[in-house]
């Protein structure tokens, strides 16, 4: 019953916000000269609504981890409205922007509210070639659709939906930019600071201490390059370079390495204890995009991230995860599934968290000529267990400042593998989101 008041409220909503269009729509064009001037505050972001039902896989291990106390059965559902709103200040050399993030639904007898700042800070911007920001903020530093191994100070990407925004650390930054005429045509130096300390990027690192990073952005005979680097702590430092570069108009090719010296990896052997250990480590990403003459958008995209997990030290994973549920249903103890609960807040938690992945996305703009209409297919496939995605999707943009998407994901895989032992063998989502 909360779950259809929850979708009838949202669906009540969009269809006024729809009604509104419509009836601005009909009045007669008028031309008033300061509706072009450009003001300081502008706002914007999104409302939506978004329901989902999952057919469960019962006995894979991580629905076992996420509802042992509180089965939902199979089927089960879930629906959220989200709010995104963005606020804009723009006036002479000062700009200030901020993007928030509330989140309030129904899932599994529960009713989750969330809400956060994703974004904001003070911009600076006293010439063209120079800009200084600080506040919380995303860097989005990277060349790959779905991952980006050399995004050291931005969160990880969710690959089965890269377009969503998300949080941001609190840093200070700037861009200093030139401009020359040759075969380098741009250059900017880009220098980070990000400080840790309690309700100050916690989760970042070591509390107390200041971490430093830095991009160089080479536009040099038309290829884009990025030189980038990340240190703080002792012997604790990353290096990275990416590419992009468009061989012709239709295909462009980029990618992606990271070299990380001294990481830690929390892992499980063979026996079921955690271990740590000092590795040396790179991650690596290339990709194409091409789009045809019919407007077909193809991404293809190989990742390799040589600190994750292997195989067996995903088995050992599940497996611990499996003997806590039985545990748990002889003595109603929940101890063992604390430890199954700190690896999965780890490495182990990740959108990704083995080593070898392929990425592959094609999209169709307006096939048949169906105005407003985007129909999708996207496949993430797991090189080393060889379990897999599949998501068909159709967009629909026909009414004014409303985004309807419909999508469909089959996940598969033997037991013991990535897809395999997710919550849910089959899911379908409708995403109803109004733009303002």
């Amino acid at each position: 019953m909360r779950l259809l008041i929850i979708l009838t409220l949202g669906c009540a909503a969009l269809a006024g916000m729809a009604l509104r269009i419509y009836a601005e729509d009909d009045n007669e064009f008028k031309f008033e000269e300061s509706e072009v001037e450009k003001k300081p505050f502008s706002i914007g972001g999104y409302v939506e609504l978004f329901p989902s039902l999952y057919i469960a896989d019962l006995k894979s291990a991580l629905f076992r981890l996420k509802y042992y106390q509180n089965n939902p059965g199979s089927p089960y559902a879930d629906a959220y409205l989200r709010l995104q709103p963005e606020l804009t200040f723009e006036k002479g050399i000062f700009k200030a922007f901020a993007r928030a993030y509330e989140a309030f639904g129904y899932s599994n007898r529960r009713w989750p509210f969330d809400l956060r700042l994703y974004e904001g800070y003070a911009s600076l911007k006293p010439n063209q070639h120079v800009v200084i920001d600080a506040g919380k903020k995303t860097l989005k530093w990277g060349k790959g659709y779905a991952w980006n191994p050399v995004a050291f100070v931005d969160r990880p990407k969710n690959p089965d939906d890269p377009e969503l925004a998300y949080e941001g650390y609190t840093v200070a930054t700037a861009d200093f930019i030139a401009s020359f005429t040759g075969p380098l045509k741009t250059l900017s130096f880009t220098p980070v600071v990000v400080p840790v300390y309690k309700g100050i990027n916690e989760n970042f690192g070591g509390a107390g201490h200041w971490y430093f990073a830095g991009k160089l952005y080479l536009l040099f005979f038309d290829t884009d390059i990025d030189f980038l680097f990340f240190t703080g702590l002792e012997n604790n430092y990353r290096l990275g370079i990416d590419v992009s570069r468009n061989i012709t108009t239709n295909l462009e090719v980029h990618g992606e390495f990271a070299y990380l010296p001294g990481i830690t990896k929390l892992s499980l052997g063979t026996t079921g204890m955690a271990r740590k250990r000092k590795i040396n480590a790179i991650a690596a990403l290339g990709g194409i995009r091409y789009l045809t003459e019919i407007e077909t958008t193809v991404i293809i995209e190989y990742y390799h991230n040589a600190s994750g997990m292997s195989v067996s030290e995903m088995r050992s994973y599940y497996f611990l995860i499996n003997e806590a549920y039985y545990t748990y249903r002889a003595t109603l103890k929940e101890l063992p599934f604390r430890a199954a609960e700190a690896l999965t807040e780890g490495a182990y938690g990740r959108f990704t968290p083995m080593k070898n992945y392929l990425y592959l996305r094609v999209s169709q703009k307006e096939p048949f000529d169906i105005l407003y209409f985007t129909p999708a297919l996207t496949v993430m496939f797991n090189i080393d267990d060889l379990s897999f995605s599949l998501t068909p999707e159709l967009l629909y943009t026909g009414v004014n400042n409303l985004e309807l998407r419909f999508r469909y994901a089959f996940l598969w895989g033997g037991r013991n593998s990535e897809f395999g032992e997710k919550p849910a063998d089959h899911r379908w989502d409708l995403r109803a989101r109004y733009y303002f």
